[in-house]
């Protein structure tokens, strides 16, 4: 194949060396970050490798990223984790390609205006001081677990109004299951083998049945019902098909997407925030200044609204650090549909190609004190003067970019603000903290902390 000249063959790309067949497969998922650390080490801005003859591309320069995602994004699909994620999400926006995708995200678009976002604020406020309300001075939580229960809370009321609140740590405990099946999507034959009776696939499908027997029971109930009320989940029942309007959407398809958005809705958002107290716990002045903003705009009880957030500069800055260091999402991948070509290299049809938000999110190229908590970088007017694009991209990018990236960057900012208002938190001693970069970037062993009041 005639290669033009300028360009290099993606196998001129180097490599770690690998085991026939198998490929990386062991360091891959042993330690994934570790593995993709070491890449950008030791071959730079691309490294190849491959997983049981599967090729990848790994691509550690921003320009790179920009290319796959935004530019030549025509070229390629999602890639292989959520390809197999069609099992229990169905053909919902976060898998569906092409012309079924825009269709989809016109369709859902309208429920993340910022209008109806405005109404979800008052949802994550409340929601917000309930949890502060219940807390005592001195308790020892998992900031992991108890973010993504006030997440789960959030996003249940504003897609299905406060009718699964009996049932979220049931839910919870599914979506955690799921979660954590994500990258065995990744292996050979995966869709086959799951159907063997091993504890790990038992605990998948009765997690999906649980999911599936919770979203089809609210929605035979709305549909009994026939009204709207005011939720996501009356949107899509009361949306019409844009190339034949007298189609509403079926239960199956109203379920799908209901279930992506349950799935990616709570969970980036939740992990960002456990991570953002961690880090709070450790940086007393960072903590200080938060509180002293917050308490200075809201006073001693006033919840926030939407309008407060971008009031708010020196809260954004910490969430926005916090998802510099810990993004919830770190990695991103794509797989190209045909030839073509990213930077200077010639990338093969079927290729998977890959960026870290991790790995970039830490390149002191772009970011000075890369590894250092500086939520003062957000606030200073040049501090993206010169760093490109795809230097942050939390949320991903391009046509495919997160849609919900403005309801998780109001909610983040909110129940921070509401809950750094009446508590800080001091972390566990010797309490381990180790990454478990799975679809999201999870603390493997939790977040202990211990609540001191501020009143």
């Amino acid at each position: 194949m005639h290669t033009p000249a300028g360009l290099r063959e993606y196998r001129s790309v180097p490599q770690p060396q690998e085991v026939p067949f198998i490929g990386s497969f062991h360091r891959r998922f042993r330690s994934p970050m570790s593995f993709f650390q070491e890449l950008q080490r030791d071959h730079g801005d691309f490294a190849r490798f491959t997983l049981f003859n599967e090729r990848f591309l790994l691509c550690n320069h921003p320009s790179a990223i920009n290319e796959f995602l935004v530019t030549r994004q025509q070229s390629f699909r999602k890639g292989r984790a959520l390809e197999g994620a069609r099992v229990f999400l169905g053909n919902s926006l976060l898998v569906s390609e092409g012309q079924e995708h825009a269709h989809q995200r016109k369709l859902i678009q309208p429920a993340f205006h910022r209008g109806r976002i405005a109404g979800y604020a008052q949802v994550m406020a409340r929601r917000a001081q309930q949890w502060t309300d219940r807390r005592r001075d001195g308790e020892e939580l998992d900031m992991a677990v108890e973010m993504n229960r006030l997440t789960l809370a959030v996003v249940g009321e504003t897609m299905f109004g406060s009718e699964v609140d009996a049932e979220a740590g049931e839910i919870a405990r599914s979506l955690t299951v799921i979660i954590e099946s994500f990258n065995r999507m990744l292996l050979p034959l995966w869709r086959y083998w799951r159907y063997l009776p091993f504890g790990k696939n038992l605990r998948l499908r009765a997690a999906q049945r649980s999911l599936d027997t919770t979203i089809y029971r609210l929605i035979a109930r709305r549909r009994q019902e026939n009204r709207d009320h005011g939720d996501l989940l009356s949107m899509l029942l009361a949306a019409e098909d844009a190339e034949d309007v007298r189609r509403r959407l079926s239960d199956t398809e109203v379920r799908d997407q209901a279930m992506t958005i349950f799935l990616a809705g709570h969970e980036t958002t939740a992990t960002a925030l456990a991570w953002t107290w961690h880090l709070l716990a450790t940086h007393e002045p960072v903590r200080q200044k938060l509180q002293q903003e917050v308490t200075a705009l809201l006073g001693p009880d006033r919840l926030p609204t939407l309008d407060d957030t971008t009031r708010l500069p020196y809260a954004t800055a910490v969430f926005s650090e916090a998802m510099r260091l810990y993004p919830p999402v770190w990695v991103i991948g794509r797989r190209a549909m045909e030839d073509v070509v990213i930077g200077d290299i010639k990338v093969p049809a079927r290729t998977i190609v890959l960026g870290s938000q991790y790995i970039v999110h830490h390149d002191a190229r772009f970011w000075p004190r890369a590894d250092e908590f500086l939520p003062e970088r957000w606030l200073e007017d040049d501090s993206s003067k010169d760093r490109p694009k795809f230097a942050y991209f939390p949320f991903g990018g391009g046509a495919r970019i997160c849609i919900g990236d403005g309801f998780a960057w109001a909610e983040g900012v909110i129940l921070l603000a509401v809950m750094a208002r009446r508590w800080r938190f001091e972390a566990v001693p010797g309490h381990p903290i180790e990454l478990n970069p799975s679809v999201t970037l999870r603390s493997k062993h939790g977040l202990k902390m211990i609540t001191r009041s501020q009143l």
